[in-house]
């Protein structure tokens, strides 16, 4: 890699902090065109490029990633045809581009054309897909083989597709592990510790190109997660997160970034953003208690919605995301009046 693409990834990280808000995956938008557009819009300092499951389930996490894996196909529905007897760790895994699956790549790429900021995308992590193939008939033996494999091809893949169409734009990338909820418990088929290799091996197939995010929307101890290794951590704001305010409290001083998830997309959405401040508020206090630097709390940050918005209408993803940027203000406010305090 170039010294160019160092400084590049390097200036996105000095960039992207204080309260920019960003997006988490999906939208509610059949027409690619308006997904594109609104995701530009809505959150133009860093755009999430979207995927689109209601315009097609092609889009979905797990069609996405299991498209190109010789012996997995999805049909219509999300139903599920394999035949064992192909299914190969070693086997190349393609990424068409012209496939359904990327509709809403091509599209956003095609609407952001001359755009020079950064933008953000998102692809299944190794645990969780490998995770999806034991549920549909991989043999666990095999199954976080073949997963590595396909998330590997398919990040460096869609790296390369992006920086092709957009060659001044930074990327940050997220590896998303929703099924780390089950990770401690008996029937899970790996133990955690490979979980956490599996993870840290995601994110280092383009960390030298990228800036690397994991995100979980799960509420779990995020202790694991930080043992893989991002340069962001993603996750909901909740209380969960002060039972691992220790390691937290390292990894913000070793440069770390948190992608707070401050709306949260399991619950009805409120008329203001003031009930998802206090919170967010209430939590960064109690971490300070615990040994968290404030400063940090508030200039190493992102904002997000808690997780992705298909489930929601085209209008209130809108106010979600209308939600995430004034809290994204508020805390670029006091993130910038403490700079200031400290003569920064």
């Amino acid at each position: 890699m170039g010294g160019g693409e160092t400084v590049q990834t390097n200036s996105v990280s000095k960039h992207l902090l204080g309260g920019v808000a960003t997006g988490i995956g999906s939208l509610p938008h059949r027409d690619a065109k308006q997904g594109a557009e609104f995701a530009l819009r809505m959150t133009p300092d860093l755009p999430t490029i979207p995927t689109l499951t209601r315009r097609s389930p092609n889009e979905g996490m797990i069609a996405m990633a299991v498209a190109g894996i010789r012996g997995i196909k999805f049909g219509q529905y999300n139903s599920c045809v394999i035949d064992l007897d192909k299914i190969d760790p070693f086997a190349d895994v393609i990424t068409d581009f012209d496939h359904d699956a990327y509709v809403g790549l091509r599209t956003f790429l095609e609407v952001a054309n001359g755009h020079s900021g950064p933008v953000k995308w998102q692809f299944t992590g190794p645990v969780t897909l490998g995770l999806a193939l034991v549920r549909i008939g991989v043999p666990a033996s095999i199954a976080f083989d073949v997963a590595v494999r396909a998330v590997r091809t398919h990040v460096q893949n869609i790296h390369d597709f992006v920086a092709a169409a957009l060659p001044d734009s930074p990327q940050v990338v997220f590896i998303d592990e929703p099924d780390l909820a089950m990770m401690m418990h008996e029937s899970f088929p790996i133990a955690p510790d490979t979980a956490v290799d599996l993870m840290s091996g995601a994110l280092a197939i383009i960390e030298r190109d990228a800036l690397m995010g994991l995100h979980c929307c799960s509420g779990i101890d995020g202790t694991p997660l930080l043992a893989a290794g991002p340069a962001i951590l993603s996750v909901e704001v909740g209380n969960h997160v002060k039972s691992y305010a220790g390691p937290l409290a390292k990894y913000l001083a070793n440069g770390g970034i948190i992608a707070w998830g401050v709306v949260r997309t399991d619950a009805p959405i409120m008329g203001s953003a003031d009930r998802s401040w206090k919170q967010l508020a209430a939590l960064w206090c109690e971490l300070v208690q615990q040994g968290c630097d404030a400063q940090r709390l508030r200039q190493q940050s992102l904002v997000t919605p808690a997780c992705g918005l298909v489930s929601f209408s085209e209008e209130v993803a809108e106010q979600i995301y209308a939600q995430v940027r004034d809290i994204g203000e508020r805390v670029r406010t006091q993130a910038l009046a403490t700079r200031l305090n400290i003569g920064a």
